[in-house]
């Protein structure tokens, strides 16, 4: 569920593999934060120029890594300001996805992306706990998996992550950033402001906004992640792949069903986990699946007849070890927040390890094959997410809002190729929101206001109405 990660950083390697198997504008200049305010809230200290960005200010926010005070230590969190305090439609505040991802690298980006949008109001991004100069570095895990979340980990490289982390392992849940973002409003001196989330942040926006509804003006969720959080077994994503497949055939008129090649291919080899990565993947930087780099169809159709050679290179190149560094995407913050937000067959993040594996696996047998095809049951288990919660020792969960309900407008983004967030999420999340409005980008993959002029548009279309 990651923003503009290990798609971009793999891409060389994917490629060789590959290869070888074959022979803005907006208002300059932040303004002056004070380092304290006098109603005793965190301020923001360190001002100055942000790294290659002269117009845009960087600041720090000092937060207590353990709210309730028992166990010691300070975050010091970095954020990012473009825009004058005045601006006519106040500050959107935009939050990167992940978890695990930095927010200020991506103010550039932003900027270049939403132009009109920030014309008319102050921008502020941050790296969220565990992220960017705060990031947590789990070196065997980040090597193995960098930014994927369907890259399965070996059970050592995780414990050894935990480990490392001990008592510190139990604040890094999306309530804890979610009071981290309550106190960067309070340290900026706004009463409410816009909340503009992508992939893992429309889950962090909609807990803000569930916690917090009177100081969120409206939210833009992109690439959306359910209120309660993510299916960790990814049967949506799993069961969407074959229509994905099958558009893009119509679309390339390829003269075969790719769904039913996926399907012989993943039951003949056992490959299901790496397959469904180079999916996902392909969903971000080729959702329309016709790269020529790549050839996706193609090389599915051709290991459905035998050469396997082109796919087996694909799945290698992007499944292959990560050079991602933390302060780049956090594997650590990722594992750390996924683990103790997320609901599990075998319950909550405080569940003994013990029974875990058992209970996964009825999990799994539960699902109806239909529900995976073209992939098979088995490959919902098997993938990232479980493996990565499976070892990772009992934990703090994660605290829930206490709201159910966004109340205010709402507008929800989706890629209908999407196989990170799938297209699904965001319906079932419209459908519950008395003020939402779904717009589908269609041939648009994850990320739509990044990666798609379609959902840059629709986003500025309502941040300006």
């Amino acid at each position: 569920m990651t923003l503009l990660t290990r798609a971009g950083t793999a891409l060389a390697a994917v490629l060789a593999a590959a290869a070888c198997a074959t022979s803005a504008p907006g208002a300059a200049g932040a303004p002056a934060t004070p380092t304290a305010r006098a109603d005793g809230a965190p301020g923001l200290t360190g001002h100055r120029p942000c790294p290659g960005q002269p117009d845009v200010t960087c600041a720090d926010l000092t937060v207590p890594l353990d709210r309730s005070g028992a166990v010691p230590g300070t975050l010091k969190l970095r954020a990012a300001v473009f825009g004058a305090a005045d601006a006519p439609r106040g500050t959107l505040l935009f939050l990167t996805g992940g978890p695990g991802q930095p927010g200020v690298p991506y103010v550039a980006r932003i900027r270049s992306r939403l132009p009109s949008a920030l014309g008319e109001y102050r921008l502020v991004m941050i790296d969220q706990r565990g992220t960017g100069g705060t990031a947590v570095d789990c070196p065997a895990l980040q090597k193995e998996v960098g930014s994927s979340d369907t890259v399965a980990p070996t059970p050592a490289a995780v414990t050894a992550c935990a480990e490392g982390l001990g008592a510190r392992r139990n604040f890094y849940t999306t309530s804890d950033t979610v009071a981290d973002l309550e106190d960067l409003r309070r340290a900026l001196g706004v009463r409410s402001w816009t909340v503009d989330g992508v992939s893992y942040g429309t889950f962090t926006a909609g807990q803000y906004a569930l916690a917090h509804p009177q100081r969120v003006r409206r939210l833009v969720l992109d690439s959306v992640v359910p209120l309660d959080g993510a299916g960790v077994l990814y049967e949506a994503a799993l069961g969407h792949s074959g229509e994905v497949l099958r558009t893009a055939c119509r679309e390339q008129r390829c003269g075969f069903d790719p769904a039913a090649d996926l399907a012989k291919v993943v039951r003949r080899d056992g490959n299901g986990v790496g397959v469904f990565n180079l999916l996902v993947i392909a969903s971000i930087i080729d959702p329309k699946l016709n790269d020529p780099r790549f050839g996706i169809l193609n090389a599915l159709h051709a290991s459905a007849g035998g050469d396997r050679a082109r796919l087996d290179g694909l799945v290698a190149g992007f499944s292959g070890p990560s050079d991602e560094s933390p302060a780049d995407f956090s594997s650590g913050l990722h594992a750390a927040t996924l683990c103790a937000d997320s609901r599990w067959p075998w319950g909550d993040a405080s569940a003994p390890t013990e029974g875990r594996e058992r209970a996964l696996r009825q999990a799994v047998r539960r699902i109806r094959p239909a529900e995976v095809w073209p992939f098979q049951r088995e490959t919902a288990g098997e993938q990232g997410i479980p493996q990565t919660c499976l070892p990772w020792p009992a934990s703090r969960p994660n605290r829930p809002a206490a709201g159910r309900t966004l109340t205010m407008p709402v507008l929800l983004l989706a890629g209908d190729r999407d196989l990170s967030t799938p297209v699904r999420w965001a319906r079932e999340v419209a459908a519950a929101t008395p003020k939402a409005e779904l717009v589908v980008i269609e041939g648009a993959g994850h990320s739509t206001q990044s990666r798609s002029d379609g959902g840059a548009r629709a986003a500025e279309a309502f941040l300006l109405r």
